[in-house]
C-alpha cells in the first residue's frame, strides 16, 4: 500500500500542508492558534487514512534524530567474562529506551600514532548522533578539550579533569569511600596499612589513594606500598609479613584474589591474622560468595543517570553537571579486629 502524504492529508482536509504539519508537529501554542473545526477536520481525514507521521521526518522537524553516541577508549565487549563495561552499558541501554532514544555505538574510531583509540579522526560520525556518551578508564585530554571547544553535547562516565574548562561527568565517589574503609580498619586497632596498587594514572586510580592517604592521617602508618599492580603474589605475601602490616588495600580485585588464597595456604586467618580490602567491586552486597570488605561502585546508575542528563540536555534542559554518587560499603568477611599478638 502507498505510504499516505501530508499533502494529500491537506487536500482532503481543505487545508494547507503548513497547517496539517502544525497539526502533526506544532508546539501547544502552535495548535492552539489553529481553529477548533480546521483541527478535529484534520485529525478526521488522519484518522479515516490510517495516516503514520515519518518518525525521521518529525525528528528532522524537531532538529534531532533520537540517537545517542557512545564511544569507549578502550574494547566495549571484551572477552573476560569479569567486564569492566557491561554495567555501564546495561544502565545507558536502560535509560535510551526509556526515553525513545537509539544508540550509536562507534566502533570505526580512528587510532592514534600508539594504537589508542580517537573520537576525532577522518571516520568520525559523531554528527550522525545528537550527543554523545564517553566512557573509559583514561581519556585523552586532548580530545575532551576539543569536545568543550565545540558545540557539540556529551558527557563523561566517571570524574574527569578540566581539559580547558569542566568536564560534565556522572562519577562515583571513590575518595570519601575508600576513606570510610580505611576508617573502619583504624576503628578495629589496625596502625600498620599496606596498599597494593599505584597512586598515579586515570582520575579513578588518584581518588582512591587520595582517600586512602585522608584516612590514613590519624593513627595509621604506611608500612607497604606496591604500585605494580602485577607484583609476584608469594614475594608480596612475605613483604607484608616482613613489615608487619595487619590490612592490605588492594585496588584490584583480581589481585586480592590470589592474595587471599596464598594467605590462607601459608596457614595465616583470614582476616583473623591479616585482613583485605578491596577499593571497589562491581560485586553487589546480596550476591552469595565469599565476598571481600568493599564497596560497591554504581557503575549502572552511573551510566543511567549520565545518559538522562545528556537526554534532558538535548532537550532543552539545563546545562550538564558534574555529579558524584556515593559508593554503598559492603562489609564483607575480610576485615576484622587485629589479634593482640602481631604477625612474626
Amino acid at each position: 500500500m502507498r505510504r499516505m502524504t501530508q499533502k494529500e492529508i491537506a487536500k482532503r482536509a481543505g487545508v494547507s500542508q503548513a497547517t496539517v504539519s502544525l497539526v502533526l508537529n506544532g508546539n501547544p501554542e502552535d495548535r492552539r492558534r489553529i481553529p477548533d473545526q480546521t483541527r478535529e477536520r484534520i485529525q478526521k481525514v488522519i484518522s479515516e487514512t490510517g495516516y503514520v507521521a515519518d518518525p525521521v521526518a518529525r525528528r528532522m522537524v524537531k532538529g534531532r534524530n533520537n540517537i545517542l553516541g557512545v564511544f569507549t577508549y578502550e574494547p566495549a565487549f571484551p572477552s573476560a567474562q569479569a567486564d569492566f563495561f557491561a554495567p555501564f552499558l546495561f544502565g545507558i541501554e536502560e535509560a535510551a529506551q526509556e526515553a525513545g532514544y537509539d544508540l550509536l555505538l562507534m566502533t570505526s574510531a580512528g587510532k592514534s600514532a600508539d594504537g589508542r583509540k580517537q573520537i576525532f579522526s577522518e571516520s568520525n560520525r559523531l554528527r550522525l548522533s545528537d550527543g554523545c556518551i564517553v566512557l573509559g578508564r583514561e581519556f585523552d585530554p586532548v580530545e575532551l578539550a576539543q569536545l568543550l571547544e565545540g558545540d557539540f553535547p556529551f558527557i563523561a562516565i566517571g570524574r574527569r579533569d578540566d581539559a580547558g574548562g569542566p568536564v560534565p561527568y556522572v562519577g562515583a565517589d571513590y575518595a570519601a569511600a575508600t576513606a570510610l574503609l580505611v576508617q573502619r580498619a583504624l576503628d578495629m586497632g589496625h596502625e600498620n596499612f599496606a596498599y597494593v596498587g599505584p597512586d598515579n594514572g586515570a582520575e579513578s586510580t588518584r581518588d582512591r589513594w587520595t582517600g586512602f592517604e585522608a584516612g590514613t592521617k590519624d593513627g595509621a602508618k604506611l608500612v607497604l606500598h606496591v604500585h605494580e599492580k602485577g607484583a609476584d603474589t608469594d614475594t608480596l605475601l612475605k613483604s607484608v609479613r616482613a613489615t608487619r602490616a595487619t590490612v592490605v588495600f588492594f585496588t584490584e580485585l583480581a589481585h586480592a584474589i590470589p592474595f587471599r588464597r596464598a594467605a590462607l595456604a601459608a596457614g595465616l586467618d583470614v582476616p583473623g591474622d591479616l585482613s583485605i580490602v578491596v577499593l571497589g567491586s562491581h560485586i553487589r552486597a546480596g550476591d552469595t560468595m565469599t565476598q571481600f570488605t568493599t564497596y560497591a561502585v554504581p557503575r549502572e546508575e552511573m551510566a543511567r543517570k549520565a545518559t538522562l542528563a545528556l537526554i534532558a540536555r538535548l532537550e532543552g534542559g539545563a546545562q550538564i553537571e558534574q555529579v558524584l554518587l556515593s559508593c554503598e560499603q559492603i562489609a564483607g568477611d575480610t576485615l576484622g579486629p587485629i589479634k593482640p599478638k602481631r604477625l612474626s
